[in-house]
């Protein structure tokens, strides 16, 4: 079962990313450490979290988990990825664009394992958060699946 943990984490980041930006109309994390036991997500911000805020992002994320969203890829050209996405990240070269759908939640280019579907995720915990020259940085974990 080791090799489920990061397709897990990944997955739990896309929908942690989501819930970032619709709550605080902010970007994706620019930063992210996705490991075994605990993994974490950078974002360019102005200012630390409540707890309060805390508690809301780790309520909306088990609740994009708790709704079983297939996950799924699909292959686009440049140009409509272009059109849809910030694309800073991607390497010099490419023509098509690898996006990673969850259900109709969350869409982003990704070359990363993930999930089929978010009841593969298990429960999302925010670890702590912090913030230090305009970066929030929040540490997550996730339970076992229930499935």
């Amino acid at each position: 079962m080791a090799k489920e943990y990061k397709p897990r984490m990944h997955s739990a980041e896309h929908i942690l990313n989501q819930v970032m930006v619709r709550k605080f109309d902010c970007d994706r994390c620019f930063s992210a450490h996705i490991n075994k036991k605990k993994s974490k997500c950078d974002y360019k911000f102005e200012r630390g979290l409540t707890d309060a805020e805390a508690a809301e992002i780790e309520q909306g994320v088990n609740e994009a988990i708790a709704s079983n969203l297939d996950v799924t890829e699909q292959m686009i050209s440049l140009e409509e990825a272009d059109e849809r996405f910030n694309l800073t990240r991607l390497p010099e070269g490419v023509t098509e664009v690898r996006v990673v759908n969850i259900g109709d939640f969350d869409a982003c280019p990704c070359i990363g394992e993930h999930v089929k579907n978010t009841n593969e995720i298990g429960g999302f915990s925010v670890v702590s958060h912090s913030f230090d020259d305009g970066v929030l940085r929040i540490r997550y974990k996730l339970g076992e699946p229930e499935i």
